[in-house]
């Protein structure tokens, strides 16, 4: 049915949701023109109603904008990398970078081991830090523990010279100790400002230990990790003897990781590490 140019203006006004400012003085009139709009609109109605909820099915799909997050160096890597630590923009601030990685990756290249003994014995290398990120005026503990890459023990192929599998071991038996820097707790001012060492740090194969080493199993791979703890006043560190399981962040690098042996056997690494 052909529309007169006014019905066609009306029904094209009512479809884009404009307004009529035209009044309509005869009531059969304005009856006929809503008669006349139902028939010839509602097939171009049904087009618009089509379109439109394409439209804003596309914009449900299509993902939101994040704001950027800033990225921080070992989360994750060790257990308690993703545990609270107080606001959100504190957590994601944080950075520690590994110090003397260069000397780290040139002995993980070869196969990098560490001597262990009942009298304790220090790491070399040792590890040092540099910490980024933290609130210059509120109080931090920096620990480090030594835990097993896998349940797995070792032998050296002296032909092959290699590390190979030589069985599986339990290590639930093996409480793991951690040693908390002398300079805590320390604000983290002063943190920012230094390189963090732990060259003070021992490894014991003496179960029986009581002067705070770290205990170990020979022939066995462990990794080292960081750990920055914000003070708490109810957390008296010195006096625990593991970790909280919040409020840590945790740090580990993978050239860092080493096999526990009682007399090198690598014999690239002999003549490079001191006695």
């Amino acid at each position: 049915m052909a529309l007169s140019s006014r019905a066609h203006a009306f029904s094209v006004e009512a479809l884009m949701g404009r307004p009529s400012k035209r009044k309509l003085r005869d009531t059969r009139e304005e009856a006929q023109l809503e008669l006349l709009e139902k028939e010839s609109g509602e097939a171009e109605e049904e087009r618009w109603s089509s379109a439109a909820g394409r439209k804003s099915e596309q914009t449900e799909k299509r993902p939101k904008t994040e704001p950027l997050a800033t990225t921080f160096s070992g989360c994750g890597s060790g257990s308690g990398g993703c545990n609270s630590f107080g606001s959100l923009e504190e957590r994601d601030s944080i950075q520690v970078e590994l110090q003397g990685s260069e000397l780290w990756k040139r002995f993980h290249d070869i196969g990098t081991e560490m001597i262990i003994t009942k009298a304790g014995r220090r790491m070399f290398p040792s590890v040092r830090v540099k910490i980024k990120g933290l609130d210059p005026g509120k109080q931090y503990y920096v620990a480090i523990d030594v835990v097993p890459v896998d349940s797995k023990r070792y032998r050296y192929v002296y032909h092959s010279s290699q590390w190979m599998v030589a069985g599986n071991t339990d290590h639930s038996c093996i409480t793991p100790r951690f040693y908390v820097h002398p300079d805590s707790p320390c604000s983290g001012e002063t943190w920012m400002r230094q390189i963090i060492s732990f060259d003070r740090v021992k490894l014991t194969n003496n179960e029986m230990d009581d002067k705070g080493h770290i205990i170990l199993q020979s022939m066995h791979k462990y990794k080292p990790r960081v750990h920055v703890m914000k003070q708490e006043s109810r957390v008296d560190m010195s006096r625990i003897q593991s970790l909280p399981a919040e409020g840590v962040k945790t740090f580990s690098f993978k050239e860092t990781e080493f096999t526990t042996v009682t007399a090198y056997q690598n014999q690239q690494v002999k003549p490079t590490k001191s006695q």
